[in-house]
């Protein structure tokens, strides 16, 4: 292909880019008194143009239009919020390749695989439509001369603010628990990748009344605003340990619940009666290589037992190349895209820098990709480390990039205990034919996510979250609908 040809079938591609960038708030535009900033596609630095960026001033005007909207939302009928809801679904899947398109340009990964972000997305918001008559409340047996009974009650204006690996997935899969109990709520699109974010803001205009879903992007002003507004009755985050901490400082002055999905630096555990096989392509798959690692529940630490330590290490190093090459993000073929900004480039290199100073053996990756067409990315290769020990900075902290740790091990005791180690605890995958051994183990596994024999799926109506620094509460199931609601209590006497 010339470069005319590139040049022509670029432009082909950016023109999915959504025109209009502004605030939307009462499912109409609005120019932000905070000005705008620059977006960028990761994979070559190109500016893809202004993006709004909220002060508090926007902030404020969008939370109440969610606020009067409120008033009218918690009273709509259930089965009509759940028919509002399916058609959003329904716009949101039929744009399934366009969003792809929009992501795989703002935020780096492949637009293949994003086309499932979409069509996830759609389902989580049918799978919520589907349980507003769940919102039960119950009785309590006082006898005849008095009734007890409880109702379940939306909070109010609420508030998400998402991440930048999964934009779309995040932004309308985790609006449907809020509006589904009859709150609203205003999001916050990650700051690096807020382009589709405003094709989205269309469908919503087209499916639901004014306010009851709302968009501020912008960077840390804007989230901080969101926590802090008096109005404003639940956050919840995708995001990491550090911003995840400083909302629970600024939601404990409000003494305001919070659901927090934050980091992890999960284990994979390779039995020695495993089917190989099946496990290295599980080491190897559970990395999610394909966002270049970007992904908070990737198995990132690789216990194998010794017995079988070399024969893993070979099949991880062998069967790499065969699934994951980085490439262009927005060719269907590519199969692993590239890091979301130089800031997280350089900490993944410095990672890896770090992991060769403290003994970690490199068998595969660690620097740029050699194909030239990709030198003004921000690619890293698939990346692995053997012989990594508990002492080590990459067998500790989540590198959110393409860097896999394996560690042998050989007693049951010090796996579990070295397994525990760490402050994250939200995935574990677990290889072996032992069925005892399977349920042993997922039993001693400090993470709320496991898989035995299987890695990364998500299953709608399985709770997801993590235990200790991984986060607070639970999503993709009842729980978290119920989350966004109050209960209340009334007492009738009847004589």
């Amino acid at each position: 292909m010339t470069k005319q040809d590139q040049s022509r079938d670029s432009a082909a591609r950016y023109s999915v880019l959504p025109q209009r960038r502004d605030l939307f708030y009462d499912n109409t535009w609005h120019e932000p008194r905070g000005g705008y900033v620059p977006t960028f596609n990761p994979a070559n630095q190109d500016n893809l143009g202004d993006t709004a960026s909220a002060n508090a001033s926007d902030v404020d005007a969008a939370v109440h239009s969610a606020q009067a909207a409120f008033l009218e939302w918690r009273k709509t009928q259930p089965i009509e919020r759940a028919n509002l809801m399916r058609r959003l679904a329904g716009l949101v899947r039929e744009a399934a390749e366009e969003f792809a398109m929009i992501d795989a340009i703002n935020c780096g990964n492949p637009v293949r695989e994003m086309i499932r972000d979409a069509t996830i997305a759609a389902a989580q918001i049918d799978y919520f439509a589907g349980l507003v008559h769940e919102l039960k409340g119950d009785t309590l047996p006082m006898g005849a001369d008095s009734l007890n009974y409880s109702v379940r009650e939306p909070l109010g204006v609420t508030a998400r603010i998402v991440a930048y690996n999964h934009p779309m997935l995040f932004l309308a899969g985790k609006l449907a628990p809020a509006i589904a109990a009859g709150n609203t709520v205003v999001m916050k699109p990650p700051e690096q990748a807020p382009l589709s974010a405003y094709r989205l803001a269309d469908m919503i205009a087209a499916s639901l009344p004014p306010g009851v879903v709302n968009i501020v992007s912008g960077g840390s002003e804007s989230g901080e605003e969101l926590v802090k507004h008096p109005l404003v009755q639940k956050v919840a985050l995708i995001g990491s340990v550090p911003t995840g901490s400083k909302i629970l400082h600024l939601a404990a002055d409000k003494i305001m619940p919070v659901t927090l999905e934050l980091g992890g630096k999960n284990p994979l555990i390779i039995c020695p009666d495993a089917d190989l096989e099946r496990a290295i392509g599980g080491a190897v798959g559970g990395m999610n290589f394909t966002w270049a690692g970007q992904s908070c529940g990737s198995t990132s630490r690789c216990f194998v037992h010794r017995s079988v330590y070399a024969e893993v290490c070979a099949g991880i190093v062998a069967l790499i190349p065969q699934k994951h090459q980085c490439g262009d993000p927005t060719d269907m073929n590519t199969t692993m895209g590239s890091l979301i900004s130089e800031a997280q480039f350089n900490k993944v290199i410095n990672m890896i820098n770090t992991a060769k100073h403290d003994g970690a053996r490199l068998l595969f990756g660690g620097k740029r990709p050699a194909d030239p067409a990709l030198a003004d990315g921000w690619f890293v290769e698939p990346t692995v480390f053997a012989d990594v020990t508990p002492a080590m900075q990459l067998f500790r902290e989540e590198v959110f990039g393409p860097v896999l740790a394996i560690i042998p091990w050989d007693d049951e005791e010090e796996l579990i205990a070295e397994v525990n180690s760490v402050e994250y605890g939200l995935t574990a995958s677990v290889w072996t034919r032992d069925l005892a051994r399977a349920h042993r183990l997922a039993a001693r596994i400090e993470s709320g996510y496991i898989w035995i024999n299987h890695i990364s799926s998500h299953f709608i109506g399985a709770e997801f979250g993590g235990f200790k620094k991984s986060g607070l509460g639970r999503e993709e199931g009842l729980s978290e609908l119920l989350s966004y609601t109050q209960i209340k209590n009334v007492h009738v006497r009847l004589d």
